[in-house]
């Protein structure tokens, strides 16, 4: 009813207009005194068909209205979705809405084609990136000097940072790899602390870890990028002390001894390019790492959280429960 009053409203002036027709009709036949009852059947007659030719327009611009409410539901528009025009004003319309799309089709097109083109040139730098890598990690695999062992170091969160530019560039690539088995989580966890094992033994730094004893449903090569990606976090973040990775109410739990965040920081520590006051005092802080940990973890179906106090350390939880999978 509420729609039809609606409809009746835009239809305004055309019973103003009959309205004023008939006040002047009858005006008429006063002034010339003739019968009034004479103009009573026409303006009844006219008041019916006009009431008719309402109702009959309501429900033909209901079914345009519901057959374009679907069209903006689905998100899918072609011009051959669209209700037939009824005049040369909508035809018009529906000209501008082609044209509109065909040219939405043309700059999607493009921007995918620009996108793929950076992919493939990030891809093989990437790749490219990796053979002096592996060169100077080959150099110094037989020198035990300090130096050598902090240049290890330095070579390994390069070669994290150079699969960060790569996480970056493909989580939002349409074509998704994604693999979703049953893992055993102790080997993913055991390759992430052996990567950064090094990194423990020269910083002095300890480690709790006791086998995780546990299976979980996600893409081992991802959920590897976000464990290895919080553990850099907190090595970069700890002075003393050590790190401790164990399972709470079925979340992986990675804790450190480091210095902490501010509590003003915690609501936008996921937000990209965010680095808090922390990243103010370390200019090497991007603001990407915990970003692409929670898109990962979003689009695995896990969650992630963060606890943490000034001074005090820090506790990431990656949650491992998921609503909806399928087994490879």
């Amino acid at each position: 009813m509420k729609n039809f009053f609606k409809y009746v409203y835009g239809r305004r002036y055309e019973i103003l207009f009959y309205g004023l027709l008939v006040v002047f009709l009858t005006a008429s036949f006063v002034l010339y005194r003739l019968e009034v009852r004479a103009v009573i059947y026409p303006c009844v007659c006219g008041a019916l068909a006009g009431v008719g030719m309402l109702i009959v327009g309501f429900f033909r611009q209901r079914n345009r209205r519901k057959t374009l409410e679907t069209c903006i539901n689905s998100g899918i528009l072609e011009p051959s979705e669209l209700p037939l025009p009824s005049n040369e004003t909508e035809e018009k319309y529906r000209e501008l809405i082609a044209m509109l799309l065909d040219r939405e089709a043309k700059a999607r097109e493009k921007a995918g084609s620009d996108y793929n083109s950076m992919v493939d040139y990030y891809t093989l730098w990437v790749h490219q990136i990796k053979t002096p890598i592996a060169s100077m990690r080959l150099k110094l695999q037989n020198e035990d000097t300090p130096l050598a062992r902090w240049l290890r170091l330095d070579l390994s969160r390069i070669e994290a940072y150079v699969e960060m530019v790569l996480a970056y560039l493909r989580l939002d690539s349409p074509s998704s790899d994604y693999v979703i088995k049953e893992y055993d989580l102790d080997s993913l966890v055991r390759a992430g602390i052996k990567k950064f094992s090094g990194e423990f033994i020269n910083r002095g730094l300890s480690l709790n870890y006791e086998p995780l004893n546990t299976k979980v449903l996600t893409d081992e090569k991802w959920l590897q990028f976000v464990f290895e990606q919080v553990l850099s976090n907190a090595l970069k973040y700890t002075r003393e002390g050590g790190i401790s990775i164990y399972i709470e109410d079925g979340a992986l739990c990675v804790k450190d001894t480091g210095i902490g965040i501010d509590p003003a920081d915690l609501p936008r520590v996921f937000e990209r390019g965010y680095t808090g006051s922390l990243g103010r005092e370390d200019k090497r802080a991007s603001g990407i790492g915990l970003f692409l940990c929670k898109r990962v973890c979003d689009a695995l179906g896990h969650s992630i959280s963060i606890s943490s106090k000034e001074g005090s350390g820090t506790t990431v939880k990656i949650g491992l429960e998921r609503k909806e999978f399928k087994y490879e």
